[in-house]
């Protein structure tokens, strides 16, 4: 495993100069001539038409180059929420999360997410202060903000001398000079100034603290010399803190000017961790055995991959990004997608560097790459060699939080509607499409309207299907709340043979989620035994389409208790459409009610816009559970009727200025209010109509 490999990704919320910032190392380490900027849409990672023309990454994009004798693999991720699965996946490969903080706004939405994922996979953390140029741009409230929400161990490696217009110098306090930066990205080393020597021998102080607290030794070393350690130790400290997610430090930059990014640069070759760092971290199942495994017991030869995304490149076909977590891997080698059991020869290799690709070879352990036309593998897939089977622990993407349904606008192009929408989802797992038997609809779902805009767009483009997207329709359930005593009688006679079946039957609610339950109560035989399961197997018909909406129908107990039948007449089909009309006509003098789905909602949101969300919830007929405080953003739980919440990810960052964000599930069914439920039924019933005219 290669030492001189970094695995970075570059997240943050929207807007906090991830890109630009991305840009800039590229400059430094000489992959580009000439800065790009959004502006003028000439970005290395923002090159798809997509974020061109909406001037925001929606992929996430591999950079790829060398600087200072090591590679870097740097995957500049979406700020935006409705792509969030984008920066799910990077943080999944990636060693380290450098996680870019707007001066201007400190922690955001975005940034508490990217926090919480990188909990998750336990990447090492590398804040950076982005924008000090900005006349608004506030480091020393940015610092309090992480600190107060991520813990003692953010520690300022770096502070801005002259943050604003004029800014273009930072003291290090690692190195403990002054960084005095040019246009073009350079800088030179300065002694520090007086007036911000003390800060600095105070912050440098904090800085040696931290590090000599992650590790025993060096804080015996720290004691046994007045609060200092040795240079080599507290270089070596840096290192190994960063990596065990001991220490999070703050870096400076202003990514429009170029300032900071060459300095950023040398400190994640010095110091981000290596792959080998997290080896002993990376464990699997074993397919056959379904144990775990630690790749640390695979033989040297064998080779593991883990592919994290997929894309359909024009005049390429799908790309399989993948991060090497074992072994080396050679083109024209046959692994096994462990998924599937299927094997795949990996013909061709690419280094990514944007848009750009460039053939290779082999690609070492730990590294990150691309590989083209592999038939039967996809985003979470693991591959590897026969020697030792294993199936990396896959990305736990996001749960979705849009339901929208589609339909074609051209007859015929139903096949080709499906054969795009699951390429789509095969490319973006978060982009979900699933048949809903019960509403007749396609649903699609995804992380916000713009994700599922952007999947629309897509599918348009490349597979040439022209769809609308409607309003879901709603999986109303159908009960009663009071109980019912009925008998019908079927008599017909149309020569021959006629048709006779009478049923008395009494109809329960039961309590919520007990189902249905058909109770035998006959005595004396006056129903044949032979003739008692038609009798429930006529209910059944209105269990899928209730009497009231057409609705399955839920959590009732039917009792059959008395009948009678004919000795020639009665028959199968007599007691089933007896037991069926008895059933309709008892449930609906039963008070019959509409439940519908009722949904769990946590919403994360700045203090400022409290009552906004509260007022919104409420006005969606929604019930607040409970409230409290995570990472300086106040946690709002509530339960609001799906009815109510078509668009909602949209309306709520509306509300917040794109500052909250919010989960959703399904929590339980309850009953409707009565007018929202007398239009149900009456649009069930012009429906109805309509059907048969």
């Amino acid at each position: 495993m290669s030492t001189q490999i970094r695995n970075l990704a570059i997240a943050g919320h929207a807007g906090a100069g991830k890109t630009t910032l991305a840009e800039g190392i590229a400059f430094a380490a000489g992959a580009t001539t000439r800065r790009g900027t959004i502006q003028e849409s000439n970005t290395i990672s923002d090159y798809h038409p997509d974020e061109t023309a909406r001037k925001h990454s929606i992929n996430t994009s591999l950079i790829s180059l060398n600087s200072l004798n090591t590679k870097l693999n740097i995957l500049d991720t979406p700020g935006y929420a409705d792509f969030t699965g984008e920066v799910r996946a990077a943080l999944h490969v990636a060693d380290t999360a450098m996680i870019v903080v707007d001066a201007q706004h400190g922690v955001e939405a975005g940034t508490a997410q990217v926090w919480d994922y990188s909990e998750h996979d336990q990447n090492s953390i590398i804040f950076i202060a982005n924008k000090l140029d900005h006349v608004e741009a506030d480091f020393d409230s940015v610092v309090d903000n992480l600190k107060s929400r991520f813990g003692h161990e953010v520690a300022v490696v770096q502070f801005p001398v002259n943050p604003g217009e004029g800014f273009d110098a930072i003291v290090d306090v690692m190195k403990m000079k002054l960084m005095r930066f040019t246009p073009d990205g350079k800088y030179t080393e300065e002694e520090i100034p007086e007036n911000v020597r003390a800060q600095a021998d105070e912050l440098h102080k904090q800085l040696v603290e931290i590090v000599a607290e992650s590790d025993d030794k060096l804080m015996e070393e720290y004691f046994a010399n007045d609060g200092t350690l040795d240079e080599s130790h507290f270089a070596g400290g840096i290192h190994e803190s960063l990596a065990h997610r001991k220490l999070f430090p703050v870096l400076c930059a202003s990514g429009e000017k170029n300032i900071g990014a060459r300095r950023i640069m040398e400190f994640l070759v010095t110091n981000a961790p290596a792959p080998e760092d997290h080896l002993a971290d990376v464990k699997g199942i074993n397919p056959d055995t379904k144990k775990e495994v630690s790749l640390n017991n695979a033989p040297k030869d064998a080779t593991t991959l883990f592919v994290f995304k997929t894309v359909s490149e024009p005049h390429l076909g799908d790309l399989s990004f993948f991060r090497v977590f074992h072994g080396e891997l050679h083109s024209g080698t046959d692994l096994i997608n462990e998924s599937n059991g299927k094997s795949e020869r990996i013909a061709q290799l690419y280094v990514m560097c944007g848009k750009n690709r460039k053939e290779a070879s082999s690609v070492a352990c730990g590294d990150i790459a691309a590989a083209v036309k592999l038939k039967d593998t996809h985003t979470n897939n693991t591959l590897s060699s026969r020697s030792f089977p294993v199936v990396l622990h896959p990305i736990e993407f996001p749960a979705p939080i849009i339901t929208s349904a589609v339909a074609v606008k051209n007859k015929g192009d139903d096949e080709k509607m499906a054969i795009g929408l699951h390429s789509l989802h095969e490319e973006d797992p978060t982009f979900l499409v699933r048949h809903d038997p019960e509403v007749h609809q396609i649903l699609i779902e995804g992380q916000g309207e713009l994700h599922l805009d952007i999947g629309i767009k897509r599918l348009k483009e490349r597979y040439k299907v022209d769809v609308e997207i409607v309003e879901p329709r709603i999986a109303f359930r159908e009960t009663i709340k009071s109980n019912a005593d009925t008998r019908y009688r079927h008599k017909k006679q149309s020569g021959g043979a006629g048709q006779f079946g009478e049923v008395a039957i009494k109809l329960q609610p039961r309590r919520r989620g007990e189902g249905y339950e058909f109770i035998d109560a006959i005595v004396g035989g006056v129903v044949s035994n032979k003739h008692i399961p038609a009798v429930d197997k006529g209910i059944h018909d209105f269990l899928t389409h209730g009497p009231l909406a057409g609705y399955p129908v839920v959590d009732v107990a039917v009792t059959l208790y008395d009948g009678k039948e004919h000795p020639v007449d009665s028959n199968e089909n007599a007691f089933k459409t007896a037991g069926k009309m008895a059933f309709k006509e008892a449930f609906l003098s039963a008070k019959p009610i509409l439940l519908e789905p009722i949904y769990d909602l946590e919403i994360a949101v700045p203090g400022d816009h409290m009552g906004d969300v509260l007022g919104d919830i409420s006005s969606r007929r929604g019930k607040i559970t409970g409230m409290d405080s995570r990472n300086g953003f106040e946690i709002v739980r509530a339960q609001v009727p799906l009815a109510e919440l078509y668009h909602y990810s949209t309306r709520l960052r509306s509300l917040t200025q794109g500052r909250a964000t919010h989960k959703q599930s399904f929590s339980h069914y309850e009953e409707a209010p009565r007018e929202f439920a007398d239009k149900v039924v009456q649009e069930h019933a012009k429906h109805k109509v309509a059907e048969l005219e």
